[in-house]
């Protein structure tokens, strides 16, 4: 098919020969390894990839048919929470995702519920059959399932015209709260239940959960991932054996969640990956090939208290990310969600980035739109083959449920979780906003206030509801729900978790709430001063680089400045008041001012000297001379700021206590 467009036949005429030819050239002698990306899950990127002609567009979703925009709710006070599930629903959202207040949820902030009446407040004016409603307990819980359901059939909904996707996912709450034995069986009787009694009154809910942000809100790689979501399904599948539901049925009660964060084409490969996945499941299940439904949540771990503006762009990365790798409802939390419980503003602007996407991109527009991409198709294919290996080793072993209780997968997601903060620690992982270029003059974003005391809903069932198993258990809580019974009551969550929630961020942003507090406490703010020798040209770069590293740990800067002579620089030091300080400059200034400026800078009082870049063959000469520190591409940034700030503390003899910093 020729071209629709021109374009100079020097460019149509490149090849791969002549692109590494300028790449030699512009690397001038050093390796094309620098180029090249080795992915947390260890199989390699190239900096080129040439199109793909062997492999068709994939199956993912329909053509020409948009995804569905979810959006989270999570305000604790039902009547409140049903103004925003109005005002979401207004704005564009096509379906709502009730995130309840549960110990599973503990992370969350949860809608608070306990009979009927509160649904009903919850719900009021919302058509339910018009949306896509998702409940998201914590994994368990099928008492707010069942609240849910005997709202329906009070309101006069028929549960068979409702969307309703239920999260029961036995193995992530056996993850997430390290339990076993007798505790998952029970657990695992009463999905059985609610699927025996959801198929005998003709709702069509998807009941089980395959939930891959269990897995990533912990650590997990993609890979990793995917594998334990596919695994998670293959014990649902055997879980569903044992219901009275035919074999043809049983892939329709699952659905699967996938986290989008901002690896662009990570992610649209993740979602592609997971495809064809499934399709692999089921063929080997001897089971017939069902869509799977797949929705996907942007990253909560990817987000970042400071400069929280900087998650909008995460955000619309992950979420045109998702929208292209196919998934057919997306959440895109609000960027303040790493702060607190976001208000209209941020919840708006979380619907607005998909709406963007969707009307005026034209998104949906074309089926699998990477097909054919170089880049994309090999991380989709290296996902595929990675996922289907650890989950083969997985099923090898016993499946998820056994590989759980021998904690083999959750030493696995830790390791990998360990790997990631050492990369971060050492910026090989740079999160902007925080390790890079971090902004220190921030403004306060808003967020609604959140209740203090920490209620989350439990059950409090009578012990004489039938056995759970054939769907008597289930229907005898509707029907108590129904007549006004209380099937949850409020309490304080016990915290059992052996997975657990953390942003990428949180290493580098309590380094901030350190220097926060050492501001509110100290005669003179955190403050690092900038020794710099040489010319404006011969230390700026270095300089600058230096104070953004800082910056990080929320130590401020002063200077740089061009100094005539060493003791004009040292005369500004004294006046400084810093305690700490950093030489500056380039590398050939070093070998012939370094040492005089260190040795002024100790006698001047510093108490404990940096010098940015590394020291090589003069290292003995500068510790003679009084550095104490080398900051350089690389390093353990994260102890090094730590070690500033035990030195900033001594200085103006204050302690930081835990309490001051998380005030």
């Amino acid at each position: 098919m020729p071209l629709s467009f021109t374009v100079p036949d020097r460019f149509s005429s490149a090849d791969e020969e002549a692109w590494w030819a300028s790449v030699d050239k512009a690397l001038k002698g050093q390796s094309r390894q620098r180029l090249f990306e080795t992915t947390e899950d260890a199989f390699e990127n190239a900096p080129l990839y040439g199109g793909r002609t062997d492999v068709p567009p994939r199956a993912l979703r329909p053509a020409g048919q948009e995804w569905s925009l979810v959006q989270s709710v999570d305000l604790p006070d039902p009547v409140e929470a049903n103004v925003q599930i109005l005002e979401d629903l207004e704005g564009g959202a096509a379906g709502v995702e009730l995130v309840f207040s549960s110990p599973e949820n503990a992370a969350s902030f949860g809608i608070r519920v306990n009979e009927v009446a509160d649904i009903e407040a919850l719900l009021k004016d919302v058509q339910p059959e018009l949306i896509d409603l998702r409940l998201n307990t914590g994994g368990r819980h099928a008492e707010l399932a069942a609240l849910v359901l005997a709202y329906l059939d009070k309101a006069g909904v028929d549960p068979t015209k409702v969307k309703l996707t239920l999260d029961l996912d036995p193995c992530g709450w056996s993850a997430q709260q390290g339990a076993g034995g007798g505790e998952i069986e029970t657990f695992r009787a009463e999905c059985r239940d609610v699927v025996e009694a959801l198929r005998a009154a003709g709702s069509p809910a998807q009941v089980l959960l395959a939930n891959g942000r269990v897995w990533h809100d912990a650590g997990a790689t993609p890979a990793q991932e995917l594998a334990y979501v596919l695994a998670t399904a293959a014990d649902y599948l055997r879980l569903l054996e044992t219901t009275s539901l035919p074999a043809e049925a049983w892939a329709e009660r699952i659905s699967v969640v996938l986290v989008a964060d901002a690896d662009q084409i990570g992610t649209i490969a993740k979602a592609r990956a997971l495809r064809a996945l499934w399709s692999c499941l089921l063929e080997g299940a001897d089971l017939p090939q069902v869509r799977v439904h797949l929705n996907m949540s942007t990253s909560y771990r990817m987000l970042t208290q400071r400069d929280p503006w900087v998650n909008l762009l995460r955000n619309t990365v992950a979420a045109f990310a998702a929208g292209i790798g196919g998934a057919d409802s997306i959440t895109v939390l609000p960027h303040t969600r790493a702060i607190g419980l976001p208000d209209a503003f941020a919840r708006r602007l979380a619907r607005n980035t998909q709406s963007i996407l969707l009307e005026e991109s034209s998104l949906s527009k074309v089926a699998d739109p990477s097909a054919g991409s170089g880049a994309i198709e090999e991380r989709t294919d290296n996902l595929c083959a990675a996922a289907w290996a650890l989950f083969q080793e997985i099923e090898a072993d016993g499946g998820l449920t056994a590989a759980i209780e021998t904690d083999k997968v959750q030493a696995a997601v830790e390791k990998a979780s360990s790997e990631r903060e050492q990369r971060i620690a050492k910026r090989k992982t740079p999160i902007t906003g925080v390790s890079e270029f971090p902004l220190l003059a921030e403004d306060d974003v808003s967020v609604l206030e959140a209740p203090a005391d920490g209620l989350v809903c439990t059950p409090d069932i009578s012990p004489d509801l039938p056995s759970a198993g054939n769907g008597d258990r289930f229907s005898a809580l509707c029907e108590s729900a129904a007549k006004g019974g209380k099937l949850l009551t409020l309490s304080t969550a016990q915290d059992r978790k052996v997975l657990k929630p953390a942003r990428v961020a949180q290493s580098y942003e309590r380094l901030r709430l350190v220097a926060d507090a050492f501001n509110r406490k100290a005669d003179q703010p955190a403050r690092i001063f900038l020794a710099s020798l040489g010319s404006l040209a011969q230390f700026t770069a270095r300089a600058t680089w230096t104070a953004n590293a800082f910056a990080a740990g929320g130590i401020g800067a002063v200077g740089p400045t061009v100094y005539e002579t060493i003791d004009e620089m040292v005369d500004d030091y004294r006046a400084s008041g810093c305690s700490i300080a950093c030489i500056v400059s380039a590398d050939a200034v070093y070998g012939d001012q370094a040492e005089d400026a260190a040795r002024a800078l100790k006698a001047a009082g510093a108490r404990h000297l940096y010098l940015a870049g590394r020291p090589g063959d003069r290292r003995e000469a500068y510790v003679a001379a009084g550095v104490d520190t080398y900051l350089f591409a690389g390093c353990d940034r994260l102890a090094l700021l730590e070690q500033a700030h035990g030195v900033l503390q001594k200085s103006q003899g204050i302690e930081i206590s835990e309490q001051e910093v998380l005030r």
